[in-house]
């Protein structure tokens, strides 16, 4: 039986809130109790509204925050950020990617300083390994050498997300969380994005975990959802099962109330809007 890439075991974080010269101090539960595994070239969706408590989770298995209560594997290895903090080694091994990309990109920095800085921090590669390592990254984005010594403003939005996933790709990592990844690009430029993180997790056998709130987006790229709702985890299953009969009256209501979003809707309701502009 093989390793998981990641696995958590009853994670839950907590936080503390109020406690002000008139107000009385309570905790809210952002996870509750959630376990999860995820193999090596597999995608785990974990879906929910703003306040489900996804992005919470994101950040526990980024290893940003250490959860309240519960277990954290990495590789089978178990982690507490709390005692022993992040080291390189691991930070090397997980790696994300943000809703706003050019947010968390430096627009002072060149897109190819942007890529080759993570290697300066996190290894002893010489200057001109990095600098051929990002260039050959940004290729494999889809983007080119004279893309290489730009400023973030001078891309687009798709552009910005291609660049922040070749620099989450530059550490050779196990496990890259994408939080958001296309919920703020044009329908179009969404299925480009979802069919490049397709053709990475082919070729280097990348292990996602895909956060979204719009559950019928992971159609086209996950194996295994999650569904969350008020930091519980009300669903979890694969995506064929889960997308076929849902168990969850949560789950249900989500499907309802989100539009198709996989590559082939995109590209018909693209179609649609077309031929009535034309009309």
């Amino acid at each position: 039986m093989t390793t998981p890439v990641l696995e958590t075991r009853h994670v839950s974080r907590d936080y503390t809130v109020g406690g002000g010269m008139f107000g009385s101090r309570r905790i809210i539960h952002a996870v509750k109790d959630a376990s999860l595994k995820v193999e090596k070239g597999k995608t785990l969706a974990i879906v929910g509204e703003s306040g489900s408590g996804k992005s919470t989770l994101a950040r526990i298995l980024t290893l940003i925050d250490a959860p309240t209560s519960g277990e954290l594997f990495v590789e089978g290895e178990q982690i507490d950020i709390r005692r022993h903090g992040v080291s390189k080694q691991l930070r090397r091994k997980v790696q994300m990617v943000f809703q706003n990309p050019y947010g968390s990109l430096n627009p002072r920095q060149k897109i190819g300083d942007v890529l080759a800085e993570p290697l300066a921090i996190n290894t002893d590669m010489p200057g001109s390994e990095r600098a051929d390592r990002a260039m050959t990254m940004l290729r494999k984005v889809g983007l080119g050498p004279e893309h290489f010594n730009r400023y973030p403003h001078m891309f687009s939005g798709g552009q910005r997300q291609r660049i922040a996933i070749a620099r989450a790709l530059m550490l050779n990592p196990s496990l890259l969380v994408l939080d958001e990844p296309v919920s703020a690009l044009d329908l179009s430029v969404q299925a480009q994005i979802l069919n490049l993180l397709a053709d990475l997790q082919d070729e280097f056998q990348l292990t996602y975990v895909f956060i979204s709130h719009d559950l019928s987006v992971v159609r086209y790229i996950a194996d295994e959802v999650m569904v969350m709702y008020l930091g519980d985890v009300v669903e979890q299953g694969t995506r064929d099962a889960v997308f076929a009969d849902p168990q969850h009256a949560y789950t249900r209501s989500l499907f309802a109330a989100t539009p198709r979003a996989d590559v082939d809707s995109i590209k018909a309701r693209l179609a649609r809007r077309e031929a009535s502009v034309t009309a």
